[in-house]
């Protein structure tokens, strides 16, 4: 009775504990005094020379959108880094603008802005490229998009959704923006829910009842070949992000098996064309790529090979050090380096940090996961892709709390976070 009685007060203690942790890291975050004078400055001005292009309102002849150059294509990898052909680096400073992979099947802002204008946001904020997802079901049913959703661009009425895609890549690409295009989920739907249909490449091991949208490995890699064939003559399309968060049924993943997938994918699109990069992302919702050491993809071409870690605060759950939103920044680097981090810092491969976030207001949770990631990056001078740009989600318009602009897709948010990524974009240059 008395061992039973301690078990009681001893379960009662951890529930208070954890109640207690879990509330502190809730409360709301105070910015700093750098954050909230960030804040009041106008955002400085991209830096050209981190473009792999001019746009055409700087280029010479006011009409080359490609003469900028400072970089000579093809990338390539070198080491840990991406690099031009003459061996100079490239870093992906980059920013998700997300929607062709949801149900509406086209990127979010065009009811708003012309693309032009959002391209030319997305410059001026000081990301050289953009990360563009879609999903699977896009390249099948490819409708027509609702005129709706294309208010701003009047000339985008009546296309298709396949259609409006390259339409939106040619207004980056036009502004200098590199684009990496991201098959992001198999049915068009908000990413990533525990629906073990969308959690691969291919869900046709599981029973036909269970996936609305179905495909084998080989559909997955034709759907590839028909988004990638509009882009074989631009440049600036500069890379193909396989496959999101692969995490396979319940959480589990061989990375021997997703990689050999890779690698098949990979192959195919560089027989289009061989000057692609080819990104593949870690397995566990991309945190993990400690199967890199055993098994790296190799590539009938070399030097094409970038994987991809995706870090948010909820990230970590289910280890002894727990959610990175309550490490000290000590555990939080070991883990970094346990999962992705001994590639770059071993010179290994490069590394691109896909996704990362945080919301404009955050906890103390959110704000010590954000402070220890960025010191990391900046560290470590990591490629980086914010999640993401777009102040709205697509289906039910429901504000998005980690946008970079306002719901005119033209003002920044200036906060703790453009600082931040401001100076990470602009370490070690002037």
């Amino acid at each position: 009775m008395i061992l039973l009685l301690l078990a009681a007060l001893l379960a009662a203690a951890l529930i208070t504990y954890l109640y207690r942790s879990e509330s502190l890291l809730q409360q709301p975050w105070t910015p700093d005094r750098a954050s909230r004078l960030f804040a009041q400055q106008p955002l400085p001005p991209p830096l050209d020379d981190t473009f792999l292009s001019s746009p055409p309102s700087s280029s010479p002849d006011n009409n080359n959108t490609s003469s900028s150059s400072n970089y000579t294509l093809p990338l390539r990898t070198r080491g840990r880094d991406i690099v031009d052909a003459h061996g100079r680096r490239f870093r992906l400073a980059s920013v998700n603008w997300y929607g062709a992979s949801d149900e509406q099947f086209v990127p979010g802002g065009l009811d708003v802005r012309h693309r032009d204008e959002i391209a030319s946001v997305v410059r001026r904020l000081g990301f050289n490229s953009v990360r563009l997802p879609y999903a699977d079901e896009l390249v099948l049913a490819n409708p027509v998009v609702a005129p709706e959703l294309v208010a701003a661009n009047p000339d985008l009425v009546g296309l298709r959704a396949l259609e409006v895609l390259e339409k939106v890549v040619e207004a980056l690409t036009a502004q200098g923006v590199a684009v990496v295009v991201n098959n992001h989920i198999t049915s068009a739907t908000w990413c990533c829910g525990a629906d073990p249909c969308d959690a691969g490449w291919a869900n046709d091991h599981l029973p036909a009842v269970m996936c609305r949208v179905r495909q084998t490995e080989e559909q997955w890699i034709r759907h590839w070949e028909v988004v990638m064939g509009r882009f074989v003559g631009n440049p600036l399309v500069v890379g193909a992000d396989l496959r999101n968060e692969v995490r396979g049924l319940w959480g589990t993943m061989p990375w021997e098996r997703w990689a050999a997938a890779a690698e098949r994918a990979g192959n195919r699109l560089l027989q289009m064309n061989p000057d692609w990069l080819i990104i593949v992302g870690g397995t566990e919702s991309q945190n993990d790529l400690s199967g890199v050491a055993r098994r790296p993809v190799v590539l009938d071409v070399p030097g094409r090979v970038v994987y991809s870690a995706h870090v948010y605060s909820w990230s970590g759950w289910g280890s002894l050090g727990g959610r990175y939103s309550k490490r000290t920044y000590a555990s939080f680097v070991q883990s970094m380096r346990n999962n992705w981090a001994y590639l770059v810092e071993g010179n290994i491969a490069p590394v691109w940090v896909g996704e990362f976030g945080s919301p404009a207001r955050p906890g103390q949770g959110d704000a010590n996961y954000w402070k220890n990631l960025l010191r990391y990056l900046k560290a470590i001078d990591a490629d980086f892709g914010y999640w993401a740009i777009n102040p709205r989600k697509p289906k039910d318009h429901e504000k998005e709390t980690y946008s970079l602009v306002e719901d005119d897709w033209t003002t920044p948010v200036l906060d703790y976070r453009m600082k931040d990524m401001t100076e990470l974009i602009r370490a070690g240059r002037t």
